[in-house]
């Protein structure tokens, strides 16, 4: 590696780029890797700790990319609209921003620059960042290496880092009121998260108020949601869901008897941001 050559990676707090980190780490230790996190201000508080444990897993600390201007200021840049699968902007600014602010001055410096990005062999619907820079070169080494869902497990499972303890109630990273959200995560998010939750449901009213077209949950107002019979209504769903899903299963000795059912797998893959959900 030459003083001109940087290796960065970015971490969500979830579990596929935890995974690529401790592979790079195992598999590619001459590589000197930068792992690095953005941080939006509204994670939830398990992202935070199990990046201090990734941490003492990789052995080198995960530098915070902070971005300089926090949710709040966007959203009123944005009109109070909340973002949406169809108008991104808190990845785009909070996300995508802080890292590009970070890499130009190595790329201005005449670095080039290889980007890490955790897309499994296994889904080939996902896309990597797109380079807009020649000197930014975007590396998939799942992908390099036929590493699947499963091989992640694998990976977190061997080196004791395990899955996120969020993973128990939601199967994705990001901001505490990510829109892409399935309604029994907002379900378990009040649950969880009392607090953020009523964040959120303050910032969908204001939008509202505002004519923001959006709703966090799409159909439905957070305040819907959380009514008692609407939410005995998604619990039953969900439970459907669950018993269809697992109807289907087929027994397979390379797989894990603990894997756990994503949410994407019951109600459909979702284009998510991969710098907050992987």
């Amino acid at each position: 590696m030459t003083a001109l050559e940087r290796h960065v990676l970015g971490l969500s707090g979830g579990r596929d780029s935890a995974a690529l980190a401790v592979h790079m780490r195992q598999y590619h230790p001459e590589i000197d890797v930068e792992y690095f996190f953005t941080d939006t201000g509204k994670e939830l508080p398990e992202v935070y700790e199990f990046l201090g444990r990734l941490e003492g897993v990789l052995g080198k600390p995960i530098k915070r990319l902070n971005p300089d201007r926090d949710f709040d200021f966007w959203l009123k840049q944005y009109n109070d609209f909340l973002p949406s699968a169809q108008t991104r902007w808190c990845t785009r600014q909070l996300k995508l921003r802080p890292f590009e602010q970070w890499v130009r001055p190595m790329l201005d410096g005449g670095a080039k620059v290889y980007s890490y990005v955790a897309i499994r062999a296994d889904e080939e619907y996902r896309e990597g960042y797109n380079s807009k820079h020649a000197n930014l070169i975007v590396k998939l080494p799942f992908k390099e290496a036929s590493i699947d869902k499963p091989g992640v497990l694998e990976i977190l499972e061997s080196s004791g880092l395990g899955l996120p303890t969020y993973y128990t109630w939601r199967s994705r990273s990001g901001c505490t009121f990510c829109f892409f959200q399935q309604k029994i995560e907002w379900v378990r998010l009040q649950e969880q998260h009392p607090d953020a939750f009523e964040e959120a449901k303050t910032y969908e009213k204001n939008a509202v108020e505002h004519g923001s077209p959006f709703t966090w949950s799409q159909g439905e107002s957070l305040d819907e949601l959380a009514q008692p019979e609407r939410i005995e209504q998604i619990r039953r769903d969900h439970e459907r869901r669950l018993a269809r899903m697992r109807s289907k299963f087929q027994p397979n000795p390379l797989r894990p008897d603990h894997e756990p059912i994503d949410i994407d797998d019951l109600y459909g893959q979702a284009k998510v941001c991969l710098a907050c959900h992987k």
